[in-house]
């Protein structure tokens, strides 16, 4: 590697660096390191990195594959294999398996928590992880120890089983991570490290990953959490998301959940729960955009611009005569968003209302339902009951979920045959579609 790089490399700062192939194209982000660890207490070695390309799938690179590492940038050489990364016996993730890890100083035998770790090329081109940075033990009324780097044979106890292990510095390393984003990278952690992260996240951002994790996953996740804190989390998802939730966890535990919540949100959820699930009514959520037509212009904007509301679902306002809440009063019509933005803040939403998209009835299918999107390309669709009043709607990226392959997000990361093109062609419609919205 070049002598004019950082011989030094702190990897927590590493992580979502971008990563380039030769002739400067992006390739990915790197998301963690794989180490082995060695006898005698000598440090352990760099066998590679994980990186994330595109499809949130993550591979390995040799370190040996690495020919540079300058601020902000990786550049790798050769063709990646793109097989999902597995660590195998004898491996451990750095970032996920001794960041936060209690440790003592060899000296005496002082206990220090691992706040982040270093590597360095030796003249034969390995690298080492041979400087750990530690914080001691506060002490008083002082929350934080001082902080310092030491040496790797100046601390002992990453050969341990560790059964306490913190999760702070790994999540604020991956926790500015897309939801999506974060999912794929806690379902790679090991089973112990995945509900220590869980129970370190707050409700809202819980809720949001398990919404994006594969059905399995999230069942066994939810199942590490006590009732109190899972039904907390339910209430923060989607109304829908949480539906499909508790169908997955088994009568039992799901009714003991639903007792839990807040009656009003367990109301919602239970009501999804009397659909199919692969009808409009299993499909919608019961939290789109509703108002009527005496609201204006600059009121739509508004609740448009909140940011827990999807982009598939801040594409279009609903109107209906009240109450607003679903089921709602006598359905209208829609205000798309580009009309929106065409018109004059005072403007009365009842003015320029959308009246020819009369919505599905609740048991309408599947195909029924991505039908009538496709035909008016619309990004979601109103629901209706037999006397026209709104239950709720029914967005694309809901139809995606049931029209793809069960545990698709897992296959789709394990997939060794997906073609440069389809990556290419899959981030395009992203990109167009954000736009869109």
């Amino acid at each position: 590697m070049s002598g004019n790089n950082i011989n030094r490399i702190f990897l927590a700062r590493l992580a979502g660096t971008a990563v380039f192939d030769p002739n400067g194209d992006p390739v990915g982000k790197v998301r963690d390191a794989v180490a082995t660890l060695r006898s005698n207490n000598q440090p352990p070695r760099i066998l590679g990195l994980v990186v994330e390309v595109p499809l949130r799938r993550r591979v390995f690179v040799p370190i040996t594959r690495v020919t540079s590492i300058e601020s902000g940038a990786v550049v790798i050489t050769g063709l990646l294999n793109m097989r999902r990364f597995e660590p195998r016996a004898g491996e451990m993730l750095v970032l996920g398996d001794l960041l936060d890890r209690s440790v003592a100083l060899v000296e005496d035998g002082q206990p220090v928590l691992v706040e982040d770790m270093a590597m360095e090329e030796t003249r034969t081109g390995d690298w080492l992880i041979n400087r750990v940075h530690i914080m001691r033990k506060g002490r008083g009324l002082r929350r934080k120890g001082a902080t310092s780097t030491v040496a790797w044979e100046e601390v002992t106890g990453f050969a341990q089983n560790e059964t306490n292990q913190g999760v702070s510095n790994l999540l604020s390393t991956i926790g500015n991570l897309r939801a999506a984003d974060l999912a794929a990278v806690i379902q790679d952690l090991s089973p112990k490290r995945r509900v220590e992260v869980a129970r370190a996240l707050d409700d809202e951002r819980l809720a949001d990953v398990l919404e994006e994790m594969d059905e399995s996953e999230r069942v066994a996740l939810l199942a590490e959490l006590e009732g109190e804190r899972a039904a907390d989390v339910l209430e923060e998802m989607d109304p829908d998301d949480a539906a499909d939730l508790l169908r997955e966890i088994g009568e039992e535990r799901a009714q003991e959940l639903i007792g839990l919540m807040d009656p009003e949100d367990a109301e919602d959820v239970l009501r999804l729960m009397t659909y199919e699930d692969y009808s409009a009514g299993g499909m919608m959520t019961t939290e789109p955009i509703v108002m009527s037509a005496d609201y204006t212009v600059a009121d739509a904007l508004a609740a448009v611009r909140q940011s827990e509301k999807s982009p598939a679902l801040a594409s279009q306002v609903f109107i209906t005569r009240q109450p607003l809440e679903t089921p709602t009063g006598r359905f209208i019509g829609m205000v798309h968003y580009q009309r929106l933005l065409r018109e004059p803040p005072a403007t009365l939403l009842g003015s320029i209302v959308d009246t020819n998209t009369k919505g599905v009835n609740p048991d309408a299918s599947l195909h029924a339902v991505s039908s009538y999107l496709a035909s008016y390309n619309l990004l979601s669709l109103p629901v209706i009951d037999a006397n026209d009043r709104l239950l709720g709607a029914v967005t694309v990226d809901d139809v995606l979920d049931h029209l793809l392959p069960e545990n698709w997000r897992h296959d789709h990361r394990d997939s060794a045959t997906h073609s440069a093109a389809t990556s290419a062609a899959l981030e395009s419609i992203d990109t167009d579609f954000a736009k869109e919205v």
